[in-house]
């Protein structure tokens, strides 16, 4: 009988051992992978997404992963994609995509937050970027890929003709939509909850957000969307114009086309033998490479979309900095200043000049914010108050204002926050500088991500006395969320009755189209 019993220990014991995952170890789409198990979490890196895109799968929407035998080690990044500027890490082989999860069990079904990163469509990756201190709060952090440059945003007529939707060009945010459908697919597997999921991204990233939250091929892959100083609302006009880059199928394939000319290549075949390094050595177009209207990927300008109903209703936070113009080349030339206005704005000049005026006659902060707004402010503004016409999801809406208190001398001492300043606050990485708020302020944006994607409410799923309430954005009596270190707090939209004055350009910029 003792035998027996011995036996039955032995094979339970042997049973049990079997049934036990191996920490770290995941089935996804296409294989088996590890990852690397820290004290607090399980990390994994360079996760393919979809088929490497080179060869005869460059400029095509991305396609199924290629299966592996074996365990796949997920223990460094994939390659960066091919950017306009080089990149000693740099591949065309670059659909990979990491993942920091706190979770203990798939039973966990944590909230999800996917990064997309900035870069201006033409530079960018997913390895600049440490998602541990989010996963911390109880989020699963995905970060992705995506095609950038030419190689991402490159309309031809060859290219339209062998697609089965006869559009090209929009390869970058396909590859996006890709990886937020692998996401859907596996990533329960981490202890995430598909149902969870949401967006966020800055600059380019936050400019892919809102297409994203308005292309019916990522409808239902997320519930909230996050923006940081980026949105897609702008008419149609020349690229050099924050604001104003959107372009029509026809119009990027002639810019293709003579592209192709100016390389010896007219076919899509000659233009897949050309280098990476051909390919981006210059812009395709000036200004560089950018999303396309091509009423399929994005079917049509986003603001009438917008205004029809027409979109992924999906909850919103958004916002942009407070002397994002300080970051674009501005002249502190009154002259130059009043040329550049009058040139771009044409009719209205005059009405934004005394919206936005000089401040004695020197181009003061007043002036740079005209850029801030025709750029960030306006296009955020107007799509919550957009979704606020004809969605039902709430919106929140936050001005980042914190004073990086720069070194008396330097050339931007006393301006306020630049463009991009505010992504180290979310990942948590602001290194010791001369505001000695800025961990304070860390800790705030902390709390009001990672509650944005758990409850979509970034005040989290209770009132919580440590962290200031931040109101809904409604389109009567304006508020948003100004972060500072000093105490984010509400207040009324900055230079709001100067937006409207852009607002009605914008809507004559529309007519003109």
């Amino acid at each position: 009988m003792k035998k027996i019993l011995l036996l039955c220990m032995v094979v339970m014991a042997v049973v049990g051992c079997q049934v036990q995952p191996t920490p770290g170890v995941v089935e996804v789409t296409g294989g088996t992978i590890q990852g690397v198990v820290e004290e607090d979490m399980t990390v994994f890196k360079g996760i393919p997404f979809a088929a490497p895109p080179v060869g005869d799968l460059r400029w095509k929407a991305p396609q199924p992963v290629i299966p592996w035998e074996g365990v796949r080690m997920a223990d460094k990044f994939g390659p960066s994609p091919m950017t306009m500027f080089g990149g000693e890490d740099a591949s065309e082989d670059c659909l990979y995509l990491n993942i920091w999860t706190p979770a203990k069990s798939p039973k966990d079904k944590l909230a999800v937050m996917v990064w997309i990163y900035g870069g201006g469509f033409s530079m960018g990756t997913s390895s600049s970027y440490d998602g541990a201190a989010l996963a911390r709060e109880g989020v699963v952090l995905v970060t992705i890929n995506y095609r950038v440059g030419n190689l991402g945003y490159f309309a031809h007529p060859a290219l339209s003709a062998e697609n089965p939707e006869k559009v090209s060009g929009n390869y970058g945010i396909l590859d996006q939509i890709a990886a937020l459908q692998w996401v859907q697919e596996n990533i329960a597997q981490f202890g995430g909850d598909p149902e969870k999921v949401t967006i966020f991204g800055e600059s380019a990233g936050g400019i892919s957000v809102s297409m994203l939250c308005a292309s019916p091929l990522a409808k239902g892959l997320f519930r909230g969307a996050i923006s940081q100083s980026g949105s897609s609302f702008g008419p149609f006009g020349p690229k050099s114009y924050p604001g104003e880059n959107m372009r029509a199928l026809a119009d990027a394939e002639k810019e293709g086309a003579e592209f192709g000319e100016s390389k010896g290549a007219t076919t899509a075949e000659a233009l897949r033998a050309l280098t990476p390094k051909e390919l981006n050595g210059q812009f395709q177009v000036t200004g560089g490479p950018w999303p396309i209207v091509d009423g399929y990927v994005i079917p049509d300008d986003q603001y009438k979309m917008y205004e029809a109903g027409n979109y992924n209703d999906v909850a919103l936070l958004i916002g942009y900095n407070s002397d994002e113009g300080d970051s674009f080349g501005f002249t502190e030339d009154p002259a130059q200043h009043v040329a550049s206005v009058h040139e771009r704005y044409e009719d209205y000049a005059d009405k934004l000049l005394a919206a936005y005026p000089l401040e004695d006659g020197k181009v003061g902060k007043s002036a740079r914010d005209l850029l801030r707004d025709s750029a960030f402010g306006w296009g955020t503004w107007v799509w919550g108050r957009l979704q606020n016409e004809t969605g039902k999801q709430p919106v929140y809406m936050y001005y980042f204002d914190q004073d990086p208190m720069y070194p008396e001398g330097d050339r931007k001492y006393g301006h306020r926050s630049p463009h991009g300043q505010d992504v180290d606050f979310v990942f948590q990485s602001v290194r010791p500088g001369n505001n000695p708020t800025d961990k304070a302020l860390e800790k705030y944006i902390l709390k009001y991500w990672t509650n944005f994607a758990k409850y979509l409410n970034p005040n989290g799923e209770k009132s919580d006395e440590q962290l200031p309430a931040w109101p809904l954005f409604k389109n009567e009596n304006s508020e948003v969320m100004v972060l500072t270190g000093e105490g984010p707090h509400p207040a009324p939209v900055p230079s709001e009755e100067a937006m409207k004055v852009l607002d009605e350009y914008f809507a004559w910029r529309r007519t003109q189209e």
